[in-house]
């Protein structure tokens, strides 16, 4: 008999404000979010921010006029990874086959472990709450899109789990837009063809939705039928790194812009430094916000996290904003492929 696939998609509820709650007892039932105070954003909030209409990627003031009462709390990058380490290693001691997606979500492939694929998800679940004293949430399937999708059915600090027989009979309700890869444009394109569930785009022959959505349209037709073979990745290849900075007034020429710039590169060296010395640099970039929201990026082939370089990057993009001041300053590296094991060494020096 072929052994049934058991996936687990753990993801953690408000991470960020949780873990701030947590340090901070007195912020218990008030609604807190992590962001930028003034011009900056919303990172995430916690749910009793959440009944007044506040969610991530929001504007702060908006946020502030939406919840008056709103503690908005300064991002503590450095507390995050290492909460989210130790989360780490609470999915290792289930098993090996661990992907993670951010700081706060990871695919577990436990389908070797003789129990039911609920109760492992109970005993992470319990574990990372001795560990961490922090709630998380589990979706518990047969595949990877599955487990994502039921990891939000009993948030927060909740399980809930789709058996192989009832994959069939769950789908037929399901909104397209909880499929993978469906965003506004593409559902909007399937409501206008009257199709609203998965049940109805059953419908759709795979010569159909290939016809109207390209390749996209086999992963339409496997997917509105909860299939996907997708494996738990635990090699995932991160793509990038980055960091940015929005600021309380906004930075009026390049050389300020310069002054701002030197500790985002302290920080991008950290962080590469701690978490991907080992993979190769291929490209650096800088990112600006004008005042006016317009964004742009500049880039160039690098193999170091050189200042000079980025110090021309920043002053390419800024021309770009034609005098314009700037609220925001990123900078970041590209990786190459893993594939390769060239020297790396002098990659950990900021020239």
């Amino acid at each position: 008999m072929k052994k049934q696939r058991k996936i687990l998609h753990i993801d953690m509820d408000c991470f960020y404000a949780a873990i701030e709650m947590r340090e901070r007892p007195e912020l218990k039932g008030k609604p807190v979010a992590v962001g930028g105070r003034d011009r900056g954003v919303l990172t995430t909030c916690n749910y009793e921010a959440r009944k007044f209409g506040c969610h991530s990627a929001m504007p702060t003031y908006l946020a502030m006029r939406k919840c008056p009462n709103l503690v908005v709390v300064p991002v503590n990058s450095k507390l995050y990874r290492e909460t989210s380490q130790r989360i780490r290693r609470v999915f290792e001691e289930f098993t090996e086959l661990v992907e993670p997606l951010s700081l706060d979500e990871a695919y577990l492939d436990v389908s070797h472990l003789y129990s039911e694929g609920g109760s492992v998800a109970g005993e992470v679940r319990a574990r990372i709450k001795e560990t961490t004293q922090l709630t998380a949430s589990a979706g518990i399937a047969p595949n990877k899109f599955l487990a994502k999708i039921a990891s939000d059915w009993e948030k927060p600090d909740g399980q809930f789990e789709i058996h192989s027989e009832e994959v069939a009979a769950f789908m037929l309700d399901l909104p397209v837009e909880k499929i993978w890869g469906v965003g506004k444009r593409t559902a909007e394109k399937l409501h206008r063809m009257d199709l609203n569930t998965c049940g109805d785009l059953q419908k759709s022959s795979l010569v159909e939705l290939d016809q109207r959505f390209g390749k996209f349209g086999q992963q339409l037709h496997e997917l509105c039928r909860g299939i996907d073979h997708r494996v738990v990745n635990p090699d995932r290849e991160r793509k990038s790194v980055s960091n940015e900075r929005t600021f309380s007034e906004d930075v009026a020429t390049a050389q300020d812009g310069e002054l701002r710039l030197v500790d985002l590169l302290d920080d991008l060296l950290g962080d590469y430094q701690k978490g991907h010395s080992e993979r190769l640099i291929r490209e650096g970039f800088v990112k600006l916000k004008f005042n006016d929201f317009s964004v742009t990026t500049a880039q160039r082939s690098m193999k170091l996290v050189e200042r000079e370089a980025f110090f021309e990057l920043l002053r390419e993009a800024w021309q770009r904003g034609d005098g314009k001041a700037v609220r925001l300053i990123g900078a970041g590296v590209r990786f190459s492929p893993k594939e390769g094991k060239a020297e790396r060494d002098e990659q950990m020096e900021l020239l």
